[in-house]
């Protein structure tokens, strides 16, 4: 009796037991789970605009953990750069946030719309 068996069917990546569109959620939620990209977010909102320069000088972050964090949310496309000289002009893409945001609505709109009477509201908080 051999046990030697063919690892490579056996390796299995968990996420991919899921729906595409919850694999998708999860993605964009762990993309803005952290402060510094949802900071760099928020300011390019208020910029209104493409800004050029270097956002690290308007967050309390190194350069290196800024740029980092903007990777993150330009391979999400939540924003993009052009490169202009020395410098990346950084851009909301609005049509990939509105994107996202509608999963994360159709996504809770599911949850919100059950039925549930929790007896212990305190498991909420």
């Amino acid at each position: 009796m051999s046990y030697v068996c063919d690892i490579q069917q056996l390796i299995m990546i968990k996420s991919e037991v899921f729906e595409k569109e919850l694999q998708e959620l999860a993605t964009f939620a762990k993309v803005i789970s952290h402060p510094a990209r949802l900071a760099i977010l928020k300011y390019l909102a208020e910029t209104k605009s493409c800004i050029s320069g270097d956002i690290s000088d308007k967050l309390p972050l190194s350069r290196t953990t800024v740029s980092q964090h903007l990777k993150e949310l330009r391979d999400m496309g939540l924003i993009h750069g052009e490169i202009d000289g020395m410098k990346i002009n950084y851009c909301l893409c609005g049509n990939c946030i509105a994107e996202k945001l509608e999963l994360f609505d159709t996504f809770f709109a599911q949850i919100k719309a059950v039925d549930v009477d929790c007896t212990n509201e305190n498991h909420c908080n």
